[in-house]
């Protein structure tokens, strides 16, 4: 078992693509949880030894958006920071790679995190729109530039949307939504169950937030954010001078706010409302846009020590990170990595899955959820897939997003990985628990699993 501190953790409100946070910058998004995150554990930037952050579409203005996010947070200059990618999966990445860095030797404090801003995933032109521009800019003289303008065509300003091309696996072919309704046809998951499963996600998130839950793990996002890096050199001082328990601008935090919690939570979602929606990727299909996950901006970020220097501070941590594992499954099913991914991690620690209080499992899709609830107490599954006597285990639904999950909250693909360790010891504490899984599926046919317990 590892013996490391989990020893903070906090994350911007997550809002559906195009809506609030559009026109804020991925960076911006991951400076913002940044600086919050080391306001609220009380650690100064020079303290930072390494910054990792998870991020899927990478934007082009911030290839390293890890070193972006580090510099303008005011991490020094002479401390390094690296972006990690592994499509869903890419804020667990960022804070099992900094599992690895200090069991390396290589860093002690490490900040980690995840950050997506799916509204600003650019788009592009395809081959032969590209050539007509190249040949323009070549041009000489205005005849030359005449004639290559006169070469585009109508189909040549058609922009291929990168978000459509990145949901698409090359392998099997299939986007997302599409391997969803693979499992609902090989798990029978009927459109009701998936639907149900949708309104209980926006039931169990609209209750946390009014009991104030959701709140405790997020920072608003301010105006200023979205003026670029102007705008949060301005607001979060990045490179300040002295300790660093300087007040941080009240805007910060409230004033002016673009977002202050979640957007996506419906308070008047119903059934009735859910059934009128129709299938999105198979013609008489099951997979809605109200049971699926939303494409969504957010970002979120961890403080990551070993254990025992944080004891030795005197700090209470948020939890631990105790084991982790990484699967691979067929890209036409990743909906099931969580199961392959879960199987590796409970063989390695020897756990039974009777012995994890909570779950904390992403959301893409009502019916991938229900998928793996199934196979996870399948025997034949077991049998056939995971070289396994008997099956995994009942996941009990009582115990499983109890705040909610993706459908309602909605999924930045980067950022959600990271999401998914603060809600959970965060919810772990509150009910005087000890052990949680935080798990998800991967575009492209992987899983991940991460073990965690509360401090």
């Amino acid at each position: 078992m590892l013996d490391i501190a989990i020893v903070e953790g906090i994350r911007t409100p997550f809002a559906k693509a195009f809506g609030p946070l559009a026109a804020v910058p991925a960076h911006a998004l991951g400076v913002v949880a940044a600086r919050a995150l080391l306001e609220r554990a009380e650690i100064r930037p020079e303290q930072i030894d390494q910054v990792v952050f998870g991020n899927a579409a990478i934007p082009p203005e911030a290839p390293n958006i890890a070193r972006v996010i580090a510099l303008l947070a005011g991490v020094p200059q002479d401390r390094i920071a690296h972006t990690v990618h592994r499509n869903c999966a890419s804020g667990m990445e960022a804070i099992t790679t900094a599992a690895q860095l200090i069991q390396l030797g290589e860093a002690e404090t490490v900040l980690a995190g995840g950050v997506e801003s799916m509204s600003q995933i650019p788009l592009l032109y395809n081959r032969e729109a590209t050539a007509q521009f190249l040949n323009l800019s070549r041009a000489k003289g205005w005849w030359g530039r005449l004639g290559a303008l006169l070469q585009f065509r109508l189909r040549h300003f058609r922009p291929v949307p990168a978000i459509k091309l990145g949901l698409t696996d090359p392998v099997s072919g299939l986007n997302m939504g599409e391997t969803a309704e693979v499992l609902a046809e090989e798990f029978s998951v009927s459109r009701q169950d998936q639907d149900e499963l949708a309104l209980e996600s926006h039931r169990r998130a609209i209750a946390a937030q009014q009991r104030c839950l959701l709140g405790e793990e997020m920072v608003p996002v301010s105006s200023a954010a979205s003026g670029g890096e102007k705008g949060v050199r301005h607001l979060l001082c990045a490179a300040p001078s002295g300790p660093f328990r300087q007040k941080v601008p009240d805007p910060f935090f409230a004033a002016g706010a673009l977002l202050k919690q979640d957007a996506g939570p419906r308070a008047e979602q119903s059934m009735e409302a859910l059934a009128k929606l129709r299938p999105v990727f198979k013609q008489g299909g099951t997979v809605t846009a109200g049971n699926s996950c939303s494409i969504s901006d957010g970002a979120a970020a961890v403080l990551v020590m070993p254990g025992e220097a944080a004891r030795a501070q005197g700090r209470k941590p948020l939890g631990y990170l105790r084991a982790f594992q990484y699967a691979g499954c067929d890209p036409r099913r990743m909906g099931l990595g969580p199961i392959f991914a879960t199987s590796k991690l409970l063989k390695r620690t020897g756990l039974s899955l009777k012995e994890i209080d909570l779950v904390e499992m992403n959301e893409a899709f009502a019916a991938q959820v229900m998928a793996n609830q199934k196979a996870f107490a399948s025997r034949q599954f077991a049998e056939k897939e995971l070289s396994r006597s008997e099956a995994l285990g009942t996941i009990d639904p009582d115990r499983l997003n109890v705040n909610g999950g993706a459908i309602a909250l909605g999924h930045p693909v980067g950022a959600t990985g990271t999401r998914l360790v603060i809600t959970l010891l965060k919810e772990l504490r509150r009910r005087s628990l000890q052990r949680g899984l935080a798990t998800l599926c991967v575009g492209g046919g992987q899983g991940a699993a991460l073990l965690l317990e509360s401090a």
